[in-house]
């Protein structure tokens, strides 16, 4: 190859051998491109991941959209009570099962402060209301979008879910599948504190 560094890349076929010859610096170009991009994945991902686990003790990201029902949902208006927001998805199977488990806990701890918050992910909203009819959702859903999951550090895997406080700061992030026995502790703590 005119003198130039070269790797070769040798396999065996029917037809019998072959080689691909590829330049060094070809080679070189392809792996740092490579490298760069895998770089600049993991730098986003640890970026969301961080911003979300900075959010823990702090103030909740305010919003106002409206839900399935076509009410405002604003989340200052629960200030004084605990909230459990929720970022789930129709497709994702973690989410069918924390759904109904949120359900009851809606109607056991809901006199004692509990107010619960889907956050949909979904393109389509037939699709959500067909799922919140289905599971019989006794709180609030709204459609989000990636503005509303990058106030929260983006939500990059679900479910996602924030349990935030009487007083607006967030308590625990929850993120994939969870130990529902331990949220539930950790609510019940939280609505025993004023």
């Amino acid at each position: 190859m005119n003198g130039a560094t070269s790797l070769g890349i040798a396999g065996k076929t029917a037809r019998g051998p072959w080689v691909i010859q590829m330049p060094f610096f070809a080679l070189r170009r392809f792996a740092l491109t490579f490298l760069f991009l895998a770089v600049c994945s993991m730098a986003s991902e640890a970026q969301s991941a961080f911003a979300a686990t900075t959010l823990v003790h702090k103030k909740a990201p305010e919003f106002v959209r409206t839900d399935l029902d076509h009410k405002r949902l604003d989340l200052n208006a629960y200030r004084g009570k605990v909230v459990l927001l929720n970022f789930w998805a129709t497709w994702c199977a973690p989410c069918q099962v924390e759904m109904p488990v949120f359900v009851a806990w809606q109607r056991r701890y809901g006199s004692r402060g509990l107010q619960i918050v889907g956050i949909s992910m979904d393109d389509d909203p037939a699709l959500v209301r067909e799922a919140s009819d289905k599971l019989k959702l006794n709180y609030p859903v709204a459609m989000g979008d990636v503005k509303l999951g990058d106030l929260y550090g983006g939500v990059l895997g679900l479910p996602m879910t924030f349990l935030i406080d009487r007083h607006g700061k967030i308590q625990a992030k929850c993120q994939g599948e969870t130990d529902l026995g331990k949220m539930e502790i950790r609510l019940q703590s939280l609505l025993s504190s004023r």
